[in-house]
């Protein structure tokens, strides 16, 4: 958990495989920060050293690439080799005329001189794996609105593998076309003649187009499979990193159960992308093969089937606008529906503890009426373009069937019957796709409403582009808050009001004051949580705005009054936000946060597995390795905020032995109403309706501030042997 402090003796400390990934950033204005880049191994693997570069906005791939790839580095930026022996190089150019690359060592002078290295002597080092990186454009996809838009740019994406799934299936369509052609030659040439070689021929032909269908048809739906497993990845990767990205307050202000029944129609979307979407391609690609033969079999039944069609388009055309009004209903009826059950999930405890469970049920009862009430009036209205179109469906199949019927009685050539064969063979083929088309319009209608659900939660403002962006100072712990106000969203008070202090780096701060006093403000403010404030939060100098929020959180550890621990062993807790660590770091951040004692007294001590809600420990256990979580890497300022104020009075004392330890070479911001724990602070920050009263230490706030003063004798009346016991005064009859 040591830091690597800067300069050229430091940098010269740590591996080739960081020094070169450290001057390829440099090449595109980046500076990475080797405190950030934590890995298990001594030896960095690529993909280890590809996410340090991507967590640092970069863009970056960890490849294998061959001797003839490096020949096209020409004219790029510098690419990082990773050599057989865990060393690294730079590849700064080449020179196919010659054929050698030039490399420059990791461990080379900035101006020193790059070497030509031939692939004989390159492949006793190298085997072909490699780091490409480059500075992130000015648009990312990852940033780009949720859209239909978004959706079709990553559908093309894909166009390589739907090109061969294009010529797929406009062969499968060539060879739908031989059934029906072979069944009408048999009719008019077999039948009528009695031609046995011409039924030989046939019979042999629809064995080979039989298996090569088959054999194509399968290779068709493998190529089906990737492209859909690869759209299905790319859409919940790019949800899942949205929602991360959100800003705390959305989550504040939307109910759990609300933001995840919106994101369940990623779902509908994806269902819809990989199927009805993808299968009416296909189909389009049928019609477009199938739709000419009709008509050279006949025109007139053509026709007739193409009109049936067009009247289906029609039907169906003419319900959406209201199919679309109906599913809002349902949209916001589910809504709601999904937001209570989420509430009670979350806050079941409470639900239980008060015997809330009439009232939930009261309210679960009411929210299931209302979706099965809009679900109900949206079927009804949904199956009206299902009965009127299905009298026409039959039409198309069984009309034109009576109608060629009737054409072959009065053919006098005799070839109608074969044609007529052929053309209801052809008529099956085409029905249903030609349906499908029309049904995708109300297919679509539907996606379109779940994009928009989806989209309400993903194209919200993202937390701040500083995430990729924005300065990386080395952090050391000065605070600086100068004529600051901030107000929260449809707040008219401020909760800061025109706030100014100082915090010495490396000191101990405490920050006290009434409830709704601005405390907890402070600290948010300090994380980057809220941003929209006027004035200046300088961190070492640095406006809080243009610091990398990624890196100022790194910087930063946070302890809150009451803590989430994740599923998982009491280690995965503690090395949470770095899973590089070991079982010693973690036994390091244990011991200063004092919760090694009770640790080692579990039954499988850090391997003791901690279920959802943490039922098997108690509150000062939690708190305990919430703080060793906070110090497992080593942050500059560690916020305490009101972490002691739900401890028993032991588990408070533990923490409390362990604040000067903890403190130690990091500034320690300490927000709490227990003034006891604050004592030991440099300086203490009072606070009153937003506003800064005071700023000085413990035994001079005492004296000249008045608000303090009737603090802590109001927590601390015990101690005045004059206080005794309050006389209980007995009840009088008025």
């Amino acid at each position: 958990m040591a830091r690597i402090p800067g300069g050229p003796a430091e940098f010269d400390k740590i591996g080739p495989r960081l020094k070169a990934m450290l001057r390829a950033a440099r090449y595109h204005g980046v500076e990475l920060d080797p405190n950030e880049f934590r890995a298990a191994s001594a030896v960095p693997a690529a993909a280890d050293l590809s996410q340090w570069a991507q967590d640092a906005g970069m863009w970056s791939r960890a490849v294998r690439i061959r001797w003839s790839h490096l020949l096209r580095f020409q004219d790029a930026g510098p690419v990082v080799l990773l050599f057989n022996d865990g060393g690294a190089a730079l590849l700064t150019g080449a020179s196919a005329e010659r054929n050698v690359v030039f490399l420059k060592s990791a461990d080379a002078p900035e101006d020193g001189e790059a070497v030509a290295i031939d692939e004989l002597r390159l492949s006793q080092v190298w085997t072909g794996e490699a780091l490409l990186l480059r500075a992130t454009r000015s648009y990312v996809a990852a940033d780009a609105p949720f859209t239909l838009r978004w959706l079709a740019e990553l559908v093309r994406l894909e166009s390589h593998a739907l090109r061969d799934i294009t010529i797929a299936s406009f062969t499968l369509s060539v060879l739908t076309i031989l059934p029906p052609l072979i069944v009408m030659t048999v009719v008019n040439k077999v039948l009528q003649f009695n031609s046995i070689s011409t039924l030989v021929l046939l019979s042999a032909v629809i064995a080979v187009v039989f298996a090569y269908e088959t054999l194509l048809g399968h290779a068709r739906r493998l190529i089906i499979n990737v492209v859909g497993a690869r759209l299905d990845t790319k859409l919940q990767l790019h949800v899942f990193s949205r929602l991360l990205r959100l800003p705390l307050d959305y989550f504040e202000r939307h109910p759990a159960g609300e933001t995840m029944y919106h994101l369940a129609q990623v779902y509908r979307i994806r269902e819809f992308l990989t199927g009805k979407l993808l299968s009416t391609f296909l189909d389009m690609i049928t019609l477009c093969v199938l739709v000419p033969v009709m008509f050279y079999i006949n025109t007139a039944l053509a026709w007739i089937v193409l009109a049936c069609a067009v009247v289906i388009m029609l039907i169906i055309l003419a319900f959406l606008m209201p199919l679309r009004r109906r599913y809002q209903r349902v949209v916001d009826a589910e809504t709601w529906k999904s937001a209570a059950l989420g509430e009670t999930v979350v806050g079941i405890k409470t639900v239980k503890a008060l015997g809330l469970e009439p009232q939930r049920k009261a309210l679960w009862d009411e929210r299931v009426a209302e979706a099965g009430k809009a679900r109900l009036a949206f079927g009804q209205l949904a199956s009206w373009p299902q009965t009127l179109v299905t009298p026409i469906e039959r039409v198309m199949v069984l009309g034109t069937m009576l109608i060629g019927a009737y054409l072959a009685m009065n053919d006098r050539t005799g070839y109608m019957v074969g044609g007529l064969f052929a053309f209801m063979m052809i008529t099956q083929r085409v029905a249903q796709p030609l349906v499908g088309l029309a049904r995708l319009v109300e297919d679509y209608e539907e996606v379109g409403a779940a994009i928009g659900e989806a989209a309400s939660v993903l194209n919200r403002p993202l937390e701040s582009s500083s995430n990729s962006t924005g300065l990386r100072p080395r952090l050391v712990g000065e605070v600086v808050f100068s004529d600051l106000t901030f107000s929260y969203i449809a707040t008219k008070t401020p909760a800061l009001d025109r706030v100014s202090f100082h915090i010495p780096a490396g000191s101990m701060f405490g920050i006290v004051g009434r409830s709704g006093s601005g405390k907890s403000t402070v600290a948010r403010l300090l994380q980057g949580i809220n941003r929209d404030y006027s004035g200046f939060l300088k961190l070492d100098g640095v406006d809080l705005k243009e610091i990398n929020l990624r890196h100022l959180r790194q910087g930063l550890g946070v302890v809150l009054q009451d803590n989430f621990l994740f599923r998982g062993s009491i280690r995965d807790n503690i090395i949470a936000g770095r899973p590089g660590l070991t079982l010693s770091d973690a036994m390091r951040a244990a011991h200063l946060a004092g919760a090694q004692e009770f640790i080692e007294r579990m039954p499988n001590g850090y391997d003791t597995y901690i279920e959802e809600g943490s039922p098997n420990l108690s509150g000062g256990q939690k708190q305990r390795l919430a703080i060793a979580r906070a110090l497992i890497h080593d942050p500059t300022i560690l916020i305490l905020d009101e972490a002691t104020s739900a401890l028993d009075p032991e588990s408070e004392a533990v923490v409390s032995a362990n604040l000067m330890r903890i403190a130690s070479g990091r500034t320690m911001i300490i927000v709490s109403h227990r003034l006891a724990s604050l004592t030991e602070c440099d300086n203490i920050l009072v606070m009153d309706q937003g506003k800064v009263l005071d700023v000085a230490p413990h035994a001079t706030l005492l004296e000249r501030c008045a608000l303090y003063r009737q603090l802590w004798s109001q927590q601390n009346r015990h101690l005045d042997g004059r206080h005794g016991r309050p006389v209980a005064v007995p009840p009088r009859l008025v």
